[in-house]
């Protein structure tokens, strides 16, 4: 691995440059990205649909071509994956990345093109890293390897020429082999379905391999990292690796999860990097590991829209362009990418945290809030409640989700939580008030539907025994890679669904 350091820090003090190039001319850039998909794309059969061989300006684009999700794009999908091509995108596309949350029980099949892999996700995950390295520029992060938790879907062959599996199987299927040098465990082992029994046996590979960096959903890496500390009788993770110093977190937010990161993890050297990435796009990454917010990256292969959250619903939605957002105001994000997916909303809400350069946070998904009572809370609030009431009491969170109690004859309504912890050194009472409390300053109309119980009475909240949200997942074949509990809903399924384990 030394050997190839020295040519990887060279390749990324060029990336650093590509990277402060975007960062200065991002109107630019994005106009300069936005004019290669419309160009590629104008003699597919969804460019000649929608004239985009007409299309000479973003204004034009905006008028001729409508606001998709995956049901709208899925009878072009479903005839790519039958083998068609120059559907939606003109190059050949033979590999969809498979998603499927615990939002929703249908599969979605995401189009992966060549271009896709290399100017998108290969790309940005290189950035990631010299992100990283101009940050800390004596970092040793190289001379090891990375510790990456993936998913948990083989690739599986759906016609002569069609494959597909989760983003994570098929990036490691497609991998380079300087990419294969620098991760473990091997594929064999990333690649394995079964997810307890994958878990297992990186536990046992892994411990014995210089790890210098890990890249994974913080859910899941915490019960790999359990296993490790078990199997080895360490105290902490830099017994087993003393070279340990940077965790690529993403998938969920990292506050409920910090605390015990830095248990697990007590080094002053260690570092924690935050990412935007999804099956249909990597879309940002923490450029300064001091203050919130991900940088945007504008030339992988995406252009943005921000459909401002009042036009969401709307049959013609207004969307605006990078120049014309505002600071701490949600957006729902819309991307056009190049493997086809046009004007397609990601399910995402995102605020800006910076405009030079271009700093993103996510703050919920589109369906993932409760506004039962005009309370608007969104993801955001509740994972910022949940890490100060943890600060204030030495509580440790592991998951949670939460749902509305409507209002029912003389009483009125409520929020009703199921939290699983990890530690909780107070009365329940205790971490209870701390968090409505936290979620009161955070969040002014809850507050103002909180004032003396007037709509909203004091949260609800049942403890789930430790490994209930994890038998609630495996229980509906979603466990492990990117599957999530869900963190709000504006309706009881779900919570309805879970309480039983309570009990379990």
């Amino acid at each position: 691995m030394s050997i190839i350091s020295p040519a990887l820090k060279g390749f990324m003090k060029l990336r650093q440059s590509a990277i402060h190039n975007f960062m200065l001319n991002p109107v630019d850039t994005q106009q300069q990205v936005f004019n290669e998909l419309i160009g590629s794309a104008q003699f597919t059969e969804y460019g000649k649909k929608y004239g985009f061989e007409k299309i000479n300006s973003v204004s034009d684009f905006r008028k001729q071509v409508p606001i998709n999700d995956y049901d709208t794009l899925k009878p072009y999908i479903q005839r790519i994956l039958e083998g068609e091509q120059n559907i939606l995108w003109p190059s050949p596309i033979s590999w969809f990345a498979k998603s499927s949350g615990t939002t929703s029980d249908k599969s979605k099949f995401i189009p992966i093109s060549k271009e896709a892999l290399d100017d998108n996700h290969y790309k940005a995950g290189k950035d990631v890293l010299a992100l990283y390295l101009r940050e800390c520029p004596d970092s040793k992060f190289m001379s090891g390897k990375c510790l990456v938790i993936g998913g948990s879907h083989q690739i599986n062959q759906l016609n002569a020429d069609s494959f597909y599996g989760d983003l994570s199987a098929v990036m490691l299927q497609n991998m380079p082999l300087y990419g294969q040098l620098i991760r473990t465990p091997d594929l064999s082992i990333a690649l394995m379905e079964e997810w307890e029994e994958k878990i297992e046996m990186m536990a046992h590979t892994v411990i014995h391999e210089n790890v210098t960096y890990i890249a994974g959903v913080p859910t899941w890496t915490i019960v790999l990292i359990k296993r490790i500390l078990e199997i080895s009788g360490a105290k902490n993770l830099c017994e087993v690796w003393p070279n340990l110093e940077l965790y690529i977190h993403g998938g969920v937010s990292f506050k409920p999860y910090r605390k015990q990161f830095e248990t697990f993890i007590p080094s002053p050297s260690m570092h924690f990097l935050e990412t935007y990435n999804a099956s249909e796009g990597f879309f940002a990454a923490q450029d300064d590991l001091e203050q919130e917010g991900m940088l945007l990256f504008l030339n992988h292969g995406i252009y943005y829209e921000f459909m401002p959250m009042e036009e969401y619903g709307k049959e013609n939605p207004a969307t605006l362009s990078l120049k014309e957002v505002e600071l701490n105001k949600n957006y729902a994000l819309v991307i056009n990418t190049n493997c086809g997916l046009w004007r397609y909303l990601v399910g995402d809400t995102i605020q800006f945290t910076s405009r030079s350069p271009y700093r993103v946070k996510v703050t919920g998904r589109l369906k993932h809030f409760i506004n039962a009572f005009g309370e608007e809370v969104i993801v955001d609030n509740s994972d910022y409640a949940i890490a100060e009431a943890c600060k204030l009491t030495g509580a440790i969170v592991n998951d949670y989700t939460a749902a509305p109690v409507y209002m029912t004859g003389d009483n009125n309504g409520a929020h009703e939580w199921i939290i699983e912890f990890e530690t909780l050194p107070c009365p329940l009472d205790v971490f209870v008030d701390a968090m409505d409390k936290s979620l009161q300053k955070i969040n002014s109309d809850y507050e103002a539907k909180r004032h003396k119980d007037i709509a909203l009475r004091k949260p609800i909240v049942h403890v789930m025994p430790a490994g209930g949200f994890t038998k609630w997942l495996k229980d509906k074949g979603k466990l492990g890679g990117q599957h999530k509990v869900p963190r709000l809903s504006n309706e009881r399924t779900y919570l309805e669904q879970i309480l039983p384990y309570i009990n379990k």
